[in-house]
């Protein structure tokens, strides 16, 4: 069964750790050392938001939790 969802990274939180790699592998590392979300868009103020409807929910909430600085947040449906 899929879910549609919304994972937002704040950029201007994440430290670069890569934990969420780790458990999700649509969060890659960017060219400035940051984690970034592949097929996110990024807002003004340096938050990436993806949106996604598919069976991964869990992949998304579990690199959430792994992410020590909290830049992770991840809500079911596609409202902002």
């Amino acid at each position: 069964m899929t879910t549609e969802y919304r994972v937002a990274l704040d950029r201007e939180a994440c430290d670069g750790i890569f934990a969420c790699l780790v458990r999700d592998d649509r969060f890659v590392e960017a060219s400035d050392g940051l984690a970034t979300i592949g097929a996110g868009e990024r807002d003004p103020d340096e938050t990436v938001v993806a949106t996604f409807d598919d069976d991964r929910i869990e992949d998304a909430r579990q690199a959430a939790a792994a992410c020590p600085v909290d830049a992770i947040s991840v809500r079911e449906g596609d409202d902002e």
